[in-house]
């Protein structure tokens, strides 16, 4: 457990946007029952959903007890927060394998840290129509709920419109908050900023209906400082938690090549690094930022955290290989075969025919021309144009063209 208190720590890491708390040392004198709400908008999530998991992490670490929602209802009708058009509405069968992807993942992350998971389609249902609107719908004011932002933007002048589906999803997610605080006495919601609106919805209905104040506390959107786009889901160039759609290599590599700029936020975000530790990696960071360690720090602890410790560590072997001076002879063949997934693979051993088979040169004109300039290694000797490649002990050899063009012999 962190030497800080709790307020001290979510400051420390940045993950303070809004609360409804007057003073933020409040969460420090309270025992606090949490949910987080987890859409299942796609078969995966994201790395900015894995930052929500990490602030969930932070309030399990100081002792207190979550709630962890899959959206099986309101992924159905579709979160209109942050977001300037209507999403498109996916079928029950497509939102039910989504959910199952979500619960496996949360439960990959949270490992053996005590929470429980719940899934708001169990309560929604079985619900009527008529029931929701006279005892949900009529705690809601109109003029209220249209001077939300995010609803502002849709429907004023030059805003895309916004359909009665999307309208409706913040009663849910208000009745999410008061079906937990009810069966479980939830009293604090934790989401990203740009469900702001949303979590008021369920602190006004609890207060509404049971006279009771509950809370809630966004973390700002983490932002790609590369790029300027967040790490969401439907941005373009996603980084999954599912190693089908983001291999574990490019994972690694992903958290590798962060820049400078925002490796120290991410650290806080992502890792459960301690300040101590963390000013070290700062330290060198600014005066040795060639070795990149704190990159080096996040790219395995990351990793580690979402796909194991054995498979970061390969990785960071494989990447070891082809962007340092590693040996690939010392590659396990556990190694190569993750290699294998990444890299162009041919089983031709004469070096001109490998090189145009991985289509790591068009024609052989070429690469007997990339040959001659020595611009062309195997397992980190130069080739010539008579060379007949051997693999090592692992079961394959590594071709490498210029800096980063590589390719695999192996049966």
């Amino acid at each position: 457990m962190s030497k800080m208190t709790l307020s001290e720590e979510l400051q420390w890491r940045g993950f303070i946007n809004q609360t409804t708390l007057e003073n933020i040392e409040e969460f420090d004198n309270k025992e606090w029952t949490f949910y987080h709400g987890f859409d299942a908008s796609a078969d995966s999530q994201a790395i900015g959903n894995l930052a929500a998991m990490m602030l969930d992490l932070v309030f399990i670490g100081h002792g207190h007890k979550a709630f962890l929602l899959a959206g099986g209802a309101t992924s159905l009708v579709g979160d209109p927060g942050g977001k300037d058009k209507e999403r498109p509405l996916q079928t029950e069968e497509v939102i039910r394998s989504n959910v199952a992807a979500a619960e496996s993942q949360l439960q990959s992350i949270f490992g053996s840290h005590d929470f429980t998971l719940v899934n708001n389609l169990d309560w929604f249902k079985n619900i009527n129509i008529l029931d929701f609107l006279r005892d949900t719908g009529k705690h809601y004011g109109i003029s209220t709920l249209v001077q939300r932002d995010y609803i502002q933007q849709r429907i004023g002048e030059g805003g895309a419109g916004m359909s009665y589906t999307e309208f409706s999803y913040t009663l849910l997610q208000g009745y999410d908050y008061n079906y937990l605080y009810e069966e479980y006495g939830v009293n604090l919601q934790l989401s990203g900023s740009d469900q702001w609106g949303n979590c008021l919805s369920g602190v006004e209905l609890v207060r509404k209906v049971h006279g009771q104040v509950v809370h809630a506390l966004t973390m700002p959107l983490i932002i790609n400082k590369a790029t300027g786009k967040k790490f969401g889901k439907s941005e373009d160039g996603a980084v999954w938690l599912d190693e089908s759609k983001t291999s574990v290599f490019d994972f690694y590599q992903f958290w590798l090549n962060v820049d400078d700029e925002g490796v120290g936020d991410y650290l806080k975000i992502y890792t459960a690094i301690e300040p101590e530790a963390y000013d070290s990696l700062i330290a060198e960071l600014n005066g040795a930022p060639q070795e990149r360690a704190s990159q080096k720090y996040l790219a395995m602890e990351v990793t580690a955290l979402v796909h194991g410790r054995e498979r970061a560590e390969r990785a960071e072997r494989i990447s070891n290989v082809l962007f340092s001076d590693s040996p690939f002879a010392d590659l396990s063949a556990g190694d190569v075969s993750e290699m294998k997934l990444q890299l162009p693979t041919t089983k031709e051993i004469h070096i001109l025919d490998a090189l145009v088979d991985s289509e790591l040169c068009s024609s052989k004109s070429e690469a007997r021309r990339m040959v001659e300039a020595g611009a062309v290694t195997i397992n980190g000797e130069k080739a010539d144009l008579g060379t007949q490649i051997q693999a090592t002990d692992n079961g394959a050899a590594l071709i490498k063209r210029g800096k980063n063009k590589f390719a695999l012999v192996s049966d």
